[in-house]
């Protein structure tokens, strides 16, 4: 399997304090990895250094073999790294339909000039990037809503529609910061089926941050464990869930 990430040695510090220190980690196209650990344990760091809003104090990290240290966060997204986020951030004044065309506005081929202008290209693409919106928005179950203000769905649509938002950008890595937080039980299992459909239907390699462990091991193939900025366990879930370095992390004493 052809990696499609790496990421060698890297760590981020903050004053005198190390966020990560000197994290390896290597994924495959197509394959769907989660990354736990303890709270603090460096886990959104990482995203942050993956997508650009942090640069990293050591190391390399490359994305189809290109490095991209030092990237601005568009410039990744163009590349095809794009993320959600553990507190949804959605465009509040923005119907359904109109956050995930901001996205998909990342593609446009058109200048501001011409967007100003309302230019007969403009127009013809506008409605291109409509109509893929809108199959997003089916795909994801979300269509009904589309006029809808973002804040008016029930909290699992708004969740659904972050990932619609993040795949609106063509993205062949996607990242998935907590996205069973705030679900109830029903919805942690649709989620699942979901992440596991747009895999498939995408062709997509997905890192996925989670607490919920019955939702990690169910659908993730490997699993990376971090605990105080440093990995501490890699390996398949079985794997991951029996190695007592996981266990003491997450229950905090020695195990015998």
């Amino acid at each position: 399997m052809r990696d499609l990430l790496t990421v060698e040695s890297v760590s981020k510090y903050f004053g005198g304090l190390a966020a990560v220190a000197g994290i390896n980690l290597r994924i495959g196209e197509g394959e769907l990895v989660g990354l736990i650990g303890p709270n603090g344990a460096g886990k959104t760091t990482v995203f942050n250094l993956l997508t650009g809003v942090y640069r990293p104090s050591e190391g390399t990290i490359r994305f189809q073999d290109r490095l991209i240290n030092g990237l601005k966060p568009y410039q990744i997204a163009r590349l095809g790294i794009t993320r959600t986020f553990q507190n949804i951030r959605l465009f509040k004044t923005l119907t359904v339909l109109q956050n995930v065309k901001v996205s998909a506005n990342l593609r446009s081929q058109c200048s501001l000039l011409a967007s100003v202008l309302l230019t007969p290209t403009q127009i013809r693409e506008d409605a291109v990037l409509e109509a893929e919106s809108m199959t997003l928005l089916e795909k994801l179950g979300l269509a009904e809503y589309r006029d809808q203000r973002s804040t008016a769905l029930p909290y699992g649509m708004q969740r659904r529609l972050e990932i619609a938002r993040a795949l609106a950008t063509r993205p062949r890595f996607l990242l998935l910061d907590e996205p069973a937080a705030g679900l109830n039980p029903a919805e942690k299992s649709e989620l699942m089926e979901l992440i596991s459909q747009i895999r498939r239907d995408f062709g997509l390699t997905i890192l996925l941050i989670e607490h919920d462990m019955r939702l990690v091991m169910g659908i993730c193939e490997r699993v990376y464990v971090l605990d105080y900025g440093q990995v501490i366990a890699e390996g398949s879930p079985d794997e991951v869930r029996r190695n007592p370095k996981v266990i003491e992390a997450y229950l905090g004493t020695g195990v015998h």
